[in-house]
């Protein structure tokens, strides 16, 4: 685990909110508020966890500072080490893959100039590979920090990451016009090549 030189510590606002978060376990069983407590301190660590940040949780819970790193590693969702501003998450799994994530992936490296487990050299994005997102309805899927985008081209995704270089915010959810898990041809979404109509 990467070491972070500063002391880590929740700031007011953060502070409120694990507090609440506690309170709502019964008197002794604190520590089952250790994975909010753990986003809580990645979030406001710039989306990583240090050894300080998960110290800083163990004390205010009063568990063993291994307990936390046990659930810090073994939960995919933690960051152990640094990240992009953009953490782009590529869902591989047999579902994604069967609808086109090798695409996805390839725009993704040829946009960003990296490859998977690879940040950009200004730190704005880290492209991973990720399993089962539960998209699999609306595949291939990437999740971008906390928004996910689903039925994806190497178009799309090129677009998406182009949006975010350029500073603005790109419409999650489907990229194909799909309400919900709807039928890809139904409700305007494209239709499927081959498939009964």
């Amino acid at each position: 685990m990467n070491r972070k030189t500063d002391a880590f510590a929740f700031d007011a606002e953060t502070m409120a909110r694990a507090q609440k978060i506690v309170a709502r376990y019964p008197e002794g069983r604190q520590a089952s508020a250790v994975i909010p407590l753990l986003d809580l301190a990645q979030r406001q660590n710039g989306n990583w966890l240090s050894q300080e940040a998960m110290d800083y949780v163990a004390g205010l819970l009063g568990m063993p500072q291994v307990r936390v790193y046990e659930v810090a590693s073994f939960y995919t969702m933690f960051n152990l080490k640094p990240v992009g501003t953009y953490l782009v998450q590529v869902c591989t799994t047999t579902p994604c893959w069967l609808r086109g994530s090798d695409g996805i992936v390839a725009a993704c490296k040829d946009k960003l100039g990296v490859g998977i487990g690879e940040t950009t050299p200004n730190g704005k994005f880290t492209l991973v590979e990720v399993e089962c997102m539960g998209a699999c309805v609306n595949a291939p899927a990437v999740q971008i920090n906390d928004d996910v985008y689903e039925d994806l081209t190497p178009e799309t995704m090129g677009r998406i990451l182009d949006e975010l270089k350029a500073g603005k915010s790109p419409k999650p959810g489907s990229q194909a016009g799909r309400r919900g898990s709807s039928p890809q041809d139904a409700q305007g979404g494209p239709k499927e090549e081959g498939g009964d109509a």
